[in-house]
């Protein structure tokens, strides 16, 4: 299901049909505040909202649906000021989309959009199911994975019960993030950064690989990636590390590698 928040007419319509080709049941409209109460309504998977609304800018729709909503929101615009992104982004923008854009443009971020919360839907339901305590055991001629000890080691695996590091600990079957035993609220787009840079263990995780992770993509797909992605990726992780109370300086969970990107801090 998708919502359409959307004061231009024309856009609203082409929003809505390419949508349609796409599966969605589409619900549109043209102002920030019904906006704000169809996701409410509705609880969608994807949001599309213009930041140039009538009655409150995109900017504050996106604060409002982020209280009550993990849908994917992509922001769109006909401004290009890098400062527009960056604030869609700390508002709770997973992704941005500047007008004009083709409907195959659209398209091809819709559809990676979806397979991406699908595949973390699968994996999350695979672990809940996994972690029960009536799940059955496995059978003969069936393996346990391995597992990391933490994501501070040199392995990819991830441990039963999820990723733990320095008092933090990422939940992929409840979605959640917990430090110090304290609830932290996160995006999608920042749970799937955050679990990446963490899985890798003391691995870098380059951005242009983290914006194919997002995409749902291989990190050697080879497809283009561009400095905005890129800018998007370090907005994100800076608003992790703001939500998280990491010092960029002096990391606890999240480590810059100058130049290329980030890995997991070293276990203390």
């Amino acid at each position: 299901m998708a919502v359409v928040v959307e004061d231009d007419e024309d856009i609203r319509g082409l929003l809505e049909a390419v949508l349609l080709q796409s599966g969605f049941e589409v619900h549109p409209t043209g102002s920030g505040v019904s906006g704000v109460e169809l996701v409410a309504q509705r609880d969608p998977d994807l949001v599309t909202l213009d930041l140039g609304l009538p009655d409150i800018d995109g900017f504050e729709v996106a604060r409002r649906i982020r209280r009550t909503s993990d849908a994917h929101i992509v922001m769109l615009t006909a401004r290009t000021d890098e400062i527009d992104t960056v604030l869609g982004l700390e508002t709770g923008a997973d992704d941005f989309l500047t007008k004009p854009f083709s409907p195959r443009e659209l398209r091809a971020r819709v559809e990676a959009i979806m397979r991406r919360r699908v595949r973390d839907r699968t994996a999350m339901h695979a672990a809940s199911v996994r972690t029960r305590p009536d799940a059955a055991p496995v059978g003969a001629g069936e393996q346990e994975p391995d597992v990391a000890a933490a994501p501070g080691t040199a392995g990819n695996h991830e441990p039963v019960g999820g990723l733990r590091l320095n008092g933090l600990v990422l939940d992929p079957p409840a979605f959640s993030v917990r430090v110090d035993d304290g609830e932290i609220a996160v995006t999608p787009t920042e749970f799937t950064l955050l679990h990446s840079i963490l899985a890798g263990g003391r691995t870098v995780r380059t951005k242009t690989s983290l914006v194919r992770r997002l995409r749902d993509e291989d990190a050697d797909s080879g497809t283009f990636v561009s400095e905005a992605d890129e800018r998007s990726v370090e907005v994100h992780v800076g608003n992790l590390r703001r939500k998280l109370g990491d010092n960029a300086k002096a990391p606890r969970w999240i480590e810059t590698v100058r130049g290329v990107g980030y890995r997991a801090a070293p276990a203390s």
